[in-house]
């Protein structure tokens, strides 16, 4: 269970030792990160005493792992779980096993590797031999022979590799019945008594089907987001914040995409992706603006509008009302490019309204200038 402060991490050992008998806990850190073993986030415990010792070093650290910022992220919670490997077993078989799709074929795949509880990304780059793949036919699901064929792979047999074909077939059902974009076991354990055991596992849950699963939905902590993301996304936006130099204002995610490679391919680079979807009107474009100047890393803004439904006049009457609203707050150059119904009305507009907007037509034209104002 996930606890909060020492008191209630002791609470959770004794319940955990009378219901299975453990004397040693595992002691983690409730995070959105990988590697936190490596940073210090994971930690045994075999003893109560050292249950409250450990709970209270990593509750309110700022654990730093290869998937965090150099700040690290600050530890609200700790999860106090069973020990599962037997007093005794110095080395333990461990293997790793996920369900992820495979966007280059539109098929779920099972990736496994004999090298489980180690960066799995550095296997597959070290060691690419060692990790298999095993892509499942949508039509038909997970297949008998293609689950013993995971046992073989990863060099099991006898009670292990019934118990590992079991394991597969339920992992997967697992990853299909809550909607998953991703469920990865890290490690998979094979105790000395053949049992195979799930001792870590990330889970991403795909946003669209979450209307299906109030249940994972409601589990949602927004402590661990971004808060300006989880603000944006309050709004209505579509925002992920990125590390570069220039603001994006899009309607649509492929142009949004678009707009980032072009900014990249002039010499800047793109501070966030955000889709302002397709009503783009004064309050929209205003609160877009203030979640891009939150970055202090902003440098210009380059606003990139294809009028198909939306106006382009209605958006560029937009986007000045809000620099007007806004008033010094805007202390970046801004490119503002329009393009479909009404861009010719849409560009006067800007260029009449006495604002610092710098207008545009081209796609070219607008990443140009805002090479520009960044060489300034």
């Amino acid at each position: 269970m996930c606890i909060r402060d020492r008191a209630e991490a002791i609470a959770a050992a004794k319940k955990l030792t009378e219901d299975t008998g453990t004397g040693w806990h595992v002691i983690k850190a409730q995070v959105h990160a990988g590697g936190r073993g490596k940073g210090g986030g994971v930690k045994i415990a075999k003893s109560l005493e050292e249950v409250e010792q450990i709970s209270g070093q990593i509750i309110g650290m700022h654990l730093v792992t290869p998937q965090t910022s150099a700040e690290g992220k600050l530890v609200s919670q700790v999860l106090v779980a069973e020990d599962v490997y037997y007093p005794g077993e110095s080395e333990p078989s461990e293997y790793y096993i996920s369900v992820l799709m495979n966007r280059a074929t539109g098929r779920n795949m099972i990736m496994y590797s004999t090298e489980g509880g180690m960066d799995i990304e550095a296997v597959a780059e070290n060691t690419p031999h060692l990790i298999f793949k095993e892509e499942i036919d949508p039509t038909i699901g997970l297949q008998g022979f293609q689950a013993r064929k995971i046992a073989f792979n990863l060099g099991l047999s006898g009670m292990a590799f019934k118990e590992m074909t079991k394991f597969v077939y339920a992992l997967y059902a697992a990853y299909d019945g809550i909607d998953a974009s991703m469920f990865e076991i890290n490690p998979v354990l094979k105790t000395s008594d053949s049992k195979i055991i799930a001792v870590d596992a990330k889970v991403s849950v795909d946003e669209s089907a979450l209307y299906r699963h109030k249940d994972i939905a409601e589990m949602r902590d927004t402590t661990e987001e971004d808060p300006v993301e989880l603000e944006a996304s309050e709004a209505g936006l579509n925002y992920v914040n990125l590390e570069g130099n220039v603001g994006c204002m899009v309607n649509g995610a492929g142009l949004a995409m678009a707009t980032m490679d072009i900014i990249k391919l002039s010499g800047g680079e793109p501070a966030n992706f955000l889709d302002v979807g397709g009503t783009a009107d004064a309050k929209r474009v205003e609160t877009a603006f203030k979640i891009i100047l939150k970055d202090p890393n902003v440098k210009a803004i380059l606003v990139n509008i294809f009028g198909g439904i939306v106006r382009c006049d209605r958006v560029a009457q937009g986007v000045v009302d809000a620099y007007k609203n806004m008033g010094d707050a805007i202390n970046v150059p801004i490119i503002c490019r329009l393009q479909g119904t009404n861009a010719k009305e849409a560009k006067e507009l800007i260029d009449n309204s006495g604002m610092e907007i710098i207008s545009a037509t081209e796609f070219q034209e607008a990443a140009d200038k805002v090479a520009a104002v960044l060489a300034l």
